[in-house]
């Protein structure tokens, strides 16, 4: 899906790349190496879009949906049990049982976690917000995520104007690590016919 357009857009986009990862993820046998790297991959990508979340999407939802204090709350709620499981992942090897447990638990509660976005938050957002400020919204997590984090930080806070303040710093350090490392970075293999396969 594009990057681009409203924040909903966006999100969705979001959405489905890290669906794929998590597809791809599926598709391998526990234990083999390239699980370990999707999953690194999917963290930095759920991390930036949680930020982004956090500091434009849920405010919106606050000040603009009826109950929307309550509906942000919850989605908090659901960012912190993710963020607890990607800290878990951590430092694990893929060959590690309690890495598949664990990532397992990861998909399933992303996968809730969308689909409630989806469903119910994404379409209450639609209806009170005019397309300008939509796309607005859209602009600034697309920025919000270039700076953001992508690693789960322990003591990382969840309120709108801290991770305004704090996040971009952490985010240099954290993909100033990453480049050094190599995390995120996923191996290409080849397919039957020797070409590499994304």
């Amino acid at each position: 899906m594009t990057h681009g357009g409203t924040v909903i857009e966006e999100l969705t986009a979001d959405h489905r790349e890290v669906e794929e990862l998590f597809a791809k993820i599926e598709a391998l046998p526990p234990g083999h190496e390239a699980r370990k790297q999707y999953a690194e991959r999917a963290v930095i990508e759920l991390v930036r879009h949680s930020v982004a979340e956090e500091e434009y999407l849920y405010p919106a939802v606050r000040s603009h949906v009826v109950g929307g204090e309550a509906l942000a709350d919850r989605e908090l709620e659901d960012h912190k049990g993710v963020e607890r499981l990607m800290r878990d992942l951590e430092g694990l090897g893929g060959e590690d049982p309690a890495f598949d447990h664990i990532l397992t638990s990861l998909i399933q509660e992303v996968r809730i976690h969308v689909r409630d976005e989806e469903d119910n938050l994404f379409p209450r957002l639609k209806e009170v917000l005019p397309p300008p400020e939509l796309s607005d919204l859209g602009g600034k997590v697309r920025h919000a995520k270039k700076t953001a984090p992508t690693r789960p930080h322990r003591a990382s806070p969840h309120e709108p104007h801290a991770l305004k303040a704090l996040a971009p710093g952490v985010g240099l350090v954290d993909r100033a690590r990453d480049a050094f490392t190599g995390r995120g970075k996923v191996e290409e293999e080849p397919d039957h016919r020797g070409e590499a396969q994304p």
